[in-house]
């Protein structure tokens, strides 16, 4: 799901009869494809697992792990890798000012902050200023 579309989640009949049709077309022992799973999962999420896994016919206890296992990567939180001081490159603006732009970027998007006549020092208070407020 990608911000600014939501998918619509399925309902469980519409999942349950994806199922279906999986259970009466498989060869042998096949494993549930991960598109049903993920299916399932959204269900879950709505109606509850134990609902979803008697309506699916699922094992409970993995419909569970595997709800729990889908949302450990959003849940963590991620450490910038990177944070960039650039001296602008452009002409100079006023009596030799000082320009930075400053990029911030985490788990929630992006922030660039264009400064004139600010120091390193400064931009470096205000970007372990704003992290803090991130945390």
């Amino acid at each position: 799901m990608t911000r600014g579309k939501r998918s619509r989640v399925p309902n469980v009949h519409e999942v349950r009869s994806r199922f279906e049709q999986w259970r009466q077309t498989r060869q042998g022992k096949a494993r549930i494809p991960n598109e049903l799973w993920s299916a399932a999962i959204e269900v879950a999420r709505r109606d509850g697992v134990h609902r979803t896994a008697t309506a699916l016919h699922l094992d409970g206890g993995k419909l569970k792990r595997r709800m729990l296992a889908s949302d450990s990567p959003s849940r963590k939180a991620t450490p910038p890798a990177f944070v960039e001081l650039m001296a602008s490159g452009g002409v100079p603006t006023g009596p030799s000012l000082p320009e930075y732009t400053l990029e911030l970027e985490g788990r929630h998007g992006k922030l660039r902050i264009h400064c004139q006549g600010a120091t390193a020092a400064d931009l470096a208070d205000l970007s372990r200023a704003l992290w803090g407020l991130a945390a």
